[in-house]
């Protein structure tokens, strides 16, 4: 069931142009096609920065802090995967190179278990479950 969105909700901005519309902000005012109308024409979104900035509404999506975290979950598993890879070459290339490759996926894997409780298995991590947010389509 679709609900719009209301002063003080979390939203995302849908095609983020620069790093500040990446992050989740929080609803600050909404405008409206007529006074007597609930179609929001644009909304103002404050980021955890502080700027405050307003979009039409088609370029706001609602988000949650879940919606973050799978966001995260995804992004650690990738990365990973990529420094697993450049720690199996790092060791044919170079041995202090492979020795500190080996300690970043071994902060990595730490920070991803002691902040998220997400286990990750350096010699294959698992793809975290996509999530569904709130109008239904995968993230």
């Amino acid at each position: 069931m679709y609900r719009s969105l209301e002063y003080g909700d979390n939203a995302r901005v849908i095609t983020p142009t620069d790093l500040v519309e990446y992050r989740l902000g929080t609803i600050t005012d909404i405008r409206y096609s007529t006074p007597h109308t609930t179609h929001a024409r644009r909304y103002t979104l404050r980021f955890p920065t502080g700027d405050e900035r307003t979009y039409p509404a088609e370029n706001v999506r609602r988000a949650t802090r879940a919606d973050d975290r799978a966001a995260l979950e995804a992004a650690l598993t990738t990365a990973a995967e990529a420094v697993r890879d450049a720690c199996r070459i790092a060791h044919d290339y170079d041995a202090d190179l492979s020795t500190g490759t080996a300690s970043l996926l071994r902060r990595l894997i730490d920070l991803a278990s002691l902040r998220l409780g997400l286990t990750l298995d350096p010699a294959n991590p698992t793809r975290p479950q996509l999530t569904r947010h709130q109008d239904g389509g995968d993230q």
